[in-house]
């Protein structure tokens, strides 16, 4: 066994050696130059420019059992696309943030201009809707 995987393993590196030399551009996995992210990962401009709505789906779930977080996060999209800000905002459930508090649903409002001060927020599914979504349409750039 330990034969074979030597022989996998000069079997591979004779492949990449040659792919590199083969290739104008060499692969990233053999050149050791250091290139920009956008060299390999590409980057998009989202549609929700405005702010990203993170909906904990694990808060309520962990507390009771019910469906809260999913039912707030549902309300939102409707409430966003009723008013016309569906692409200008983004409603996402997300799993554990880490928060976890005893009653409430953690919410997370990122949007350009928090510059990673985005505030997280510990929302009644029921009774701050209309609060919560008033902060969201605040936000609006």
């Amino acid at each position: 066994m330990k034969k074979l995987l030597r022989r996998i393993k000069i079997l591979l590196q004779r492949i990449l050696t040659r792919f590199a030399s083969n290739s104008q551009q060499p692969s990233p996995l053999i050149d050791s130059r250091p290139r920009s992210l956008e060299t390999y990962i590409p980057s998009v401009s989202p549609r929700w420019e405005s702010g990203l709505v993170l909906v904990c789906s694990q808060c309520t779930n962990e507390q009771s059992g019910s469906t809260a977080s999913e039912d707030l996060e549902n309300w939102l999209k409707s409430r966003l696309k009723f008013e016309g800000l569906w692409g200008d905002f983004r409603v996402v459930s997300t799993s554990c943030l880490g928060v976890c508090p005893r009653i409430g649903v953690t919410v997370v409002l990122v949007s350009n201009g928090s510059y990673g001060n985005s505030p997280c927020l510990i929302v009644n599914p029921q009774s701050d809707r209309e609060l919560l979504y008033s902060y969201i349409k605040q936000n609006k750039d």
